[in-house]
């Protein structure tokens, strides 16, 4: 597996490991959750953004994860070799 290239995975830790050493914290989209319980647009909030990203605790993140029957494609480095910060959520079996 060449680490400049893009992975799949559904590991809770492996996508907890990639997020903290990225300085990530799990968030969702301001305005897209509900009262009901764990909802919204997931996202990784990294220290240096400065948008309307909501912060949420790692359970609700993979509450919603699993909710959502997603798949987590990242990648660990650039080409260059630099630390990745390339992620997307993607729908089971869409990895292609």
């Amino acid at each position: 597996m060449e680490k400049s290239q893009a992975n799949t995975t559904t590991d809770h830790r492996i996508i907890k490991r990639w997020t903290e050493e990225r300085n990530g914290k799990p968030a969702i989209v301001e305005g897209t959750g509900n009262t009901d319980g764990p909802d919204g647009l997931l996202r990784i909030k990294f220290s240096d953004q400065d948008d309307k990203l909501e912060p949420i605790s790692w359970d609700d993140f993979f509450e919603i994860f699993e909710d959502n029957d997603l798949e987590f494609l990242f990648q660990e480095e650039t080409a260059a070799g630099e630390k990745s910060r390339f992620f997307k959520f993607i729908e089971k079996g869409n990895n292609k």
